[in-house]
């Protein structure tokens, strides 16, 4: 059983003439990271709002957790997880006081504050006022909040926006972990490099529809240029060529370079997760 299954999910604003997002239809895997894509816009916020239960309304049919999302009470919030892309913390406690508020709503077990601030980077600041924070750290302490009550399913809103390299880096290994212990990914972003890194599946969504659902991998295969490129040096002068991949192995030319020039380096031409956006919808992530 799915831990996400959304079939024909539409959903329109009050204020809006025509839908925010029409017609979704996905699954999400227990222990998959799965990536929602697009740019600004593209209905990545509202279908994360209508699966967290803060946009009711919508039409379709939405299970999560094997129960019909209409069906939950205030009970779900007990089971999911949600870190939010602006941060919306309490700027006058620390963030020990924070998360100590939050876990104090729950009813079941949760975990240490102080072993969330330190998953996140954040175990030398627990006792600063948040209004200190960063807005990185303020991030950090966003996806510590989400961890509380050690959720089966965790949204995260762009959680690696306005991090240095470093805390970045923190977040996906942390991301990682969380998969490896089972729990399930609903990761928004439009940045591709963090999906490619980290995600099982992705869906492409631009203007409220879903493009594709597939795994990086095949789609970078799927649109990628079947060929090698090689940049070498030969006599003293630098050189780039490239070969059909399929048959390069009795490819003459190419064991000739291979023999006779200074190689520098060997790519296939697989293409960028950016690039498959662009030619499966036709948009840039702007």
């Amino acid at each position: 059983m799915p831990v996400v299954d959304v079939d024909g999910l539409t959903f329109t604003y009050a204020s809006g003439t025509s839908p925010a997002v029409r017609d979704l239809s996905f699954r999400i895997d227990r222990g998959e990271i799965f990536g929602f894509l697009g740019p600004s816009g593209a209905g990545k916020s509202t279908t994360q709002k209508v699966l967290i239960g803060l946009l009711r309304g919508y039409r379709g049919v939405v299970s999560v957790l094997g129960r019909d999302l209409a069906a939950w009470g205030a009970e779900y919030y007990e089971e999911i997880g949600v870190s939010f892309e602006l941060p919306n913390h309490y700027l006058r406690l620390t963030g020990l006081e924070n998360l100590g508020y939050f876990r104090a709503l729950y009813r079941g077990e949760t975990r240490r504050p102080e072993a969330l601030l330190e998953m996140v980077g954040l175990a030398g600041d627990g006792e600063r006022l948040v209004a200190e924070y960063s807005k990185g750290m303020k991030t950090r302490l966003g996806v510590a909040r989400a961890l509380l009550n050690d959720p089966q399913l965790i949204f995260l809103d762009e959680p690696t926006v306005g991090l240095d390299p470093a805390s970045g880096r923190g977040v996906r290994r942390l991301v990682r972990e969380l998969k490896q212990a089972g729990r399930t990914v609903f990761l928004t972003t439009h940045d591709m490099t963090v999906a490619d890194e980290l995600c099982d599946r992705v869906a492409f969504i631009v203007d409220g529809e879903i493009r594709v659902v597939d795994s990086p991998r095949d789609l970078k295969l799927a649109h990628g240029a079947r060929t090698v490129a090689v940049e070498y040096d030969l006599d003293g002068s630098p050189g780039r060529r490239e070969f059909p991949l399929d048959g390069l192995g009795d490819d003459a030319d190419f064991i000739t370079l291979l023999r006779e020039a200074t190689v520098r380096t060997v790519h296939t031409q697989e293409a960028t997760l950016e690039d498959v956006f662009l030619r499966v919808t036709g948009h840039t992530l702007q």
